[in-house]
Formats: structure tokens, C-alpha cells, sequence
């Protein structure tokens, strides 16, 4: 009986910590899935390369694999959460820079048949 009691005590005393996690990943969830829908997006319009997509869905798993970290022990610090929050401030920035950057799906293919015509010269 006795063990019983500590039992659900304890269960009771971790289930705050758990939900108070919950809302903090909730935002950071939502901020990688906005992330990973304009990674997408410049890869349907062709403003992102295959090479920059690949790059920046490095970085999206990085982010992600910081989270499932942070959360594992069921409390997500403030430390961690402006760590995590820092890493996803620098992928924004890459995934601005690289969709607003001049190598494009086109201007690849341009280059590519310009050598292509190079080479057929020679």
C-alpha cells in the first residue's frame, strides 16, 4: 500500500514537468514545420539547388536532433529552449540567404548548357 502511494505520488510531482515541456516544443515544432514548408517551397519554385536543399535539411535535422535531446529527460530548460531557438534564428538565416541568392535551378541549367555548347565547339 505504502509503495503504491509513492508511486502515484511520484507520477503525479513528474506530470507537471512534462506538460509544462509540452507547450514550449509546441512553438518550436511549429517554427521547424514553417522552416521545412519554405525549404520546400524554393525547391517547387526553383530558387533553391538540390545541393542548398540538401544543406539546409542538414540543418533542420540538426535543430531537430537539439530538441529531441533537450526534451529527453521531459523538461525542456530556458538555456536549452534559447539554445534550440538561437540554432532555428541562424537556419532562418540560411534558408533566406540561399533562396534569395543567384544560383537557381535555371541558372544551373543555363551554365550546364553553356559548357555543354563549350565543349561541342571544341
Amino acid at each position: 500500500m505504502k509503495l503504491k502511494l509513492t508511486v502515484t505520488a511520484l507520477l503525479i510531482s513528474t506530470l507537471p514537468a512534462v506538460a509544462l515541456a509540452q507547450p514550449l516544443t509546441t512553438r518550436i515544432d511549429q517554427r521547424q514545420e514553417m522552416q521545412q514548408k519554405r525549404i520546400e517551397q524554393g525547391v517547387q519554385s526553383g530558387q533553391l539547388t538540390s545541393r542548398e536543399a540538401a544543406n539546409l535539411e542538414k540543418g533542420q535535422a540538426k535543430v531537430q536532433k537539439m530538441e529531441d535531446r533537450a526534451v529527453k529527460d521531459g523538461v525542456l530548460t530556458q538555456k536549452e529552449r534559447n539554445r534550440i531557438e538561437h540554432a532555428q534564428d541562424k537556419q532562418d538565416k540560411k534558408i533566406y540567404r540561399e533562396k534569395h541568392d543567384k544560383q537557381t535551378v535555371q541558372n544551373q541549367q543555363n551554365r550546364k548548357e553553356h559548357r555543354e555548347r563549350q565543349q561541342a565547339r571544341k
